[in-house]
Order: structure tokens, then C-alpha cells, then sequence
């Protein structure tokens, strides 16, 4: 991909945006999806409201864009290391609120529109985990891992179940190490 020219509208094009996206980040974030507004994220962007429609459509698609432009993780390497690297991840997802994805998480929770929007990052990050398992059923496999560490965030950072909520991170990773590993792995010979 090339770069714009520097005061070309297509660089000026990409800088607007880009500050759309960081100012809808930010509103939904701190707002959430329902009560996030095209005007809200307008004034923030210091832009019209018709240029937000312009450039995303509607607000789904300012959301999708939004989930799409967070980093997503790499796994690389054997089964073992793309099941540790996916534990690490877990751990400092539950060591330190991950404020931002919680925020995402909670609006896919309560609004239909924002569930159908971050599905797309979600198949994502299956089809990430399901490339490192070498089996017939990595899909599988990697739908189950994506959902164990969806559960735990959730669990952790937004139910507060009582002991999930308090346990340290590293002895629930380590509980948690046998079941990953096993997914990750191939499966015994027949």
C-alpha cells in the first residue's frame, strides 16, 4: 500500500479518518455502543456529522472499523508456543482490566448491532488459533479456546464471579495450561 502525499487529499482523507476512528473509540468506550451517537463522535472528530456517514455508513460499520483497526494477537510456532502465547495474553487480560476490550465486550453483550459487528474480529481470531492446531478439527478447537478465554474475561472483569474475580491470575493460567495445551495439540494417534 502506498503512502498518500503529504498534503494531498488523500492523506488529508486518511488523517480524517483516522481522527473519526480515535474519537468513536474513544465514545465507545466510554459510552458504549446504544448510547453512542454519529453526532457524538462527530463533535469529538471535530467534523460534520455527514462525514462520519460519509466515510462509515451507519454506526455498525463505525464500530466494525473501530474493532478491526485493535491490534489482534500472532501466533506463531509450534501448537505448544500458540497455546502459551495464547495463555500469556489470557494472563494479562486478567491481570489488568482490559478496559477497552471490556467496553467492546459489553456492548456485543447487550446490543444484537454490536454482537453481528465484532463477529467478524472474533472469526478472526479463531481462524489466528485454529492455523497454529494441527488437527482435522482445529476449527473446533479454536472456537472452544476463543470461548473458554472470552468466558474468563467476562467472568473475571464484568460478572465478578467471587473467586474468579479474586484468584491470582497465575494460579488460573496454570489451571488452565492443561486444558489450552490439549486443545492446541494433535490429537493421540487411533
Amino acid at each position: 500500500m502506498t503512502t498518500p502525499r503529504p498534503g494531498s487529499r488523500a492523506e488529508q482523507r486518511r488523517r480524517t479518518e483516522a481522527r473519526i476512528l480515535d474519537a468513536a473509540s474513544q465514545i465507545f468506550l466510554t459510552a458504549g455502543y446504544e448510547r453512542t451517537t454519529i453526532r457524538a463522535v462527530a463533535s469529538a472528530a471535530g467534523v460534520d456529522p455527514g462525514l462520519v456517514m460519509h466515510y462509515f455508513g451507519a454506526k455498525q460499520e463505525l464500530f466494525r472499523r473501530v474493532i478491526d483497526a485493535a491490534p489482534a494477537p500472532e501466533f506463531s510456532g509450534r501448537p505448544g508456543q500458540a497455546a502459551e502465547q495464547i495463555l500469556a495474553s489470557l494472563a494479562d487480560r486478567l491481570a489488568s482490566e482490559p478496559t477497552a476490550s471490556l467496553a467492546l465486550l459489553r456492548s456485543m453483550l447487550t446490543s444484537p448491532e454490536a454482537a453481528g459487528a465484532a463477529s467478524a474480529a472474533i472469526a478472526r481470531y479463531q481462524a489466528q488459533i485454529t492455523q497454529a492446531i494441527p488437527a482435522d478439527d482445529a476449527s473446533l478447537r479454536a472456537a472452544i479456546i476463543s470461548a473458554i478465554t472470552l468466558g474468563m474475561i467476562v467472568s473475571r472483569h464484568l460478572i465478578t464471579s467471587d473467586e474468579l474475580a479474586t484468584a491470582d491470575p497465575a494460579r488460573v493460567i496454570s489451571l488452565l495450561r492443561p486444558c489450552i495445551l490439549s486443545l492446541a495439540a494433535p490429537p493421540p494417534p487411533l
